[in-house]
């Protein structure tokens, strides 16, 4: 475990590592041996069958030289206890990378960077001093300082989530989430699991059990899902990312991870149909304007899926957790869901909790008060849609769609069973994860599994009442 680190220790360290790192980290390429073409080059061709494994746990280690993770220690501090992101909490984007050596079945990448990720999912494992925090792997990040590894992959992946199941006892939320969207037709990325063990400097760590996840604006997710990659891939957060206020349009609320510094207007224009006074005096119209700048069936399927699933950390109640990419071979945005942790849930943070009301599938208990300078309601990509005659009859008939193929009880409870007993010997078995390294204890995981099966069919009766 890591220990808190004062304020002076902290700036010694942040300028350790921002002064120049060290003079060579890899010198005149020596140490490559294991690089080749298919396993770390650029051109690599993404190998979704290694990365990406159904059938198998992974495992990868990192080895990280002790002063640069005192610096990841000390900048962590310095962010929880400063800084303040659009959404109200700290900003995604800053935690500082540093190198790492990673292997995985035999072979190492040379330099990787490393930092942390998320945002309540860090905050909250800190206070609560659990080891078990969410990573992102950048591979070519220290290209500059180390030559040699300019456009690293791993198996042609550039950038890559390492997510670390929090508020989840069944560790497997996140992967079935996103699972069952993309059979549904919804782009999602594609995950998988692994073991993480850290070395920064007393040996061989077990981090846990975590999910690996593609980034959205990785070219290999976009070009797998999409057919193209150089499209403008926003990750809309903060109030800007509610779409009801033309004046919040910016890059502090709608980053753009693949074109930074192009226009919004594409975003202007989504904002300005939705919001646009046709939604009443002219639906036809409204929906056709609509319709011509964004993918509205998917969109309407991700509603579908979203509201039968349930997920507390997205659009509807919080500001987050979905990205926009403008498909160059349509013109349109397209809505894609991220971060899927604490969906299949009753409460947030667990079945049962309280606080927060579960959107109902007719949304009647949306926040609805008008915000912002043109008086929009708080979730208008919901309730305006909602509130469309025509769109309310496909998102209906989208929700029986859903619980008569992917999120049928045999389906889902044969997604849950599989995905469980994969991990189960590294959760709480034979190589379980370790005291400070976990969210969850022997007993909550044994019965998450059938916490799970009952609560999706829960829901698919639930659905099912619902839709006409």
């Amino acid at each position: 475990m890591y220990s808190r680190i004062t304020l002076p220790v902290l700036a010694a360290a942040l300028l350790l590592l921002n002064s120049c790192k060290k003079e060579a980290l890899i010198a005149g390429g020596s140490g490559l041996e294991d690089w080749t073409a298919e396993t770390h080059g650029s051109n690599a061709t993404p190998n979704y069958d290694i990365v990406f494994n159904q059938n198998a746990v992974g495992r990868l280690d990192f080895v990280i030289e002790s002063d640069y993770w005192d610096a990841m220690q000390s900048d962590l501090v310095s962010i929880i206890q400063g800084s303040g992101g659009p959404g109200g909490g700290f900003s995604e984007e800053s935690p500082i990378y540093v190198p790492a050596q990673m292997f995985f079945e035999g072979k190492q990448w040379y330099d990787v960077g490393l930092r942390y990720k998320g945002n309540s999912s860090l905050s909250t494992a800190y206070s609560q001093n659990i080891g078990k925090l969410p990573f992102r792997i950048e591979m070519d990040h220290f290209s500059n300082e180390n030559p040699n590894i300019n456009g690293q992959t791993f198996y042609g992946f550039t950038q890559l989530s390492l997510s670390s199941g929090f508020k989840d006892a069944s560790v497997i939320r996140e992967k079935v989430a996103a699972d069952v969207f993309r059979e549904f037709g919804v782009p999602a990325p594609r995950t998988a699991f692994y073991r993480v063990y850290i070395d920064h400097g007393t040996g061989p760590i077990y981090f846990g059990l975590y999910t690996m996840v593609e980034v959205i604006f990785d070219e290999a997710m976009l070009n797998s899902q999409f057919g193209n990659s150089g499209g403008n891939c926003y990750k809309p957060d903060g109030n800007g990312a509610r779409l009801n206020d033309p004046s919040l349009i910016t890059s502090t609320y709608f980053p753009n991870k693949t074109n930074e510094g192009a226009s919004l207007d594409d975003i202007s224009e989504l904002v300005s149909v939705l919001l646009s006074d046709t939604r009443t005096s002219n639906p036809s119209l409204w929906r056709s304007n609509l319709e011509a700048i964004f993918d509205m069936d998917t969109y309407l399927k991700y509603m579908a899926a979203n509201m039968t699933m349930r997920n507390w950390d997205t659009y509807g109640l919080m500001t987050h957790n979905y990205y926009l990419y403008n498909n160059p071979s349509n013109s349109k945005l397209t809505w894609i869901p991220w971060d899927n942790n604490e969906a299949f849930m009753d409460g947030p943070g667990g079945n049962g909790g309280g606080g927060m009301s579960a959107l109902d599938f007719d949304f009647s208990n949306l926040q609805s008060t008008p915000q912002g300078s043109t008086g929009a309601v708080t979730w208008p990509m919901l309730a305006y849609i909602y509130a469309d005659a025509t769109y309310k009859t496909r998102y209906d008939n989208y929700i029986d769609q859903f619980i008569t193929s992917a999120f049928t009880p045999s389906a889902i409870s044969a997604r849950f069973t599989e995905a469980h007993n994969l991990i189960a010997p590294y959760v709480n078995g034979s190589d379980p994860e370790q005291t400070g390294y976990t969210y969850t204890t022997a007993a909550s995981f044994s019965s998450s599994l059938s916490d799970l099966i009952n609560y999706a069919n829960e829901r698919i009766v639930e659905a099912a009442d619902y839709t006409p």
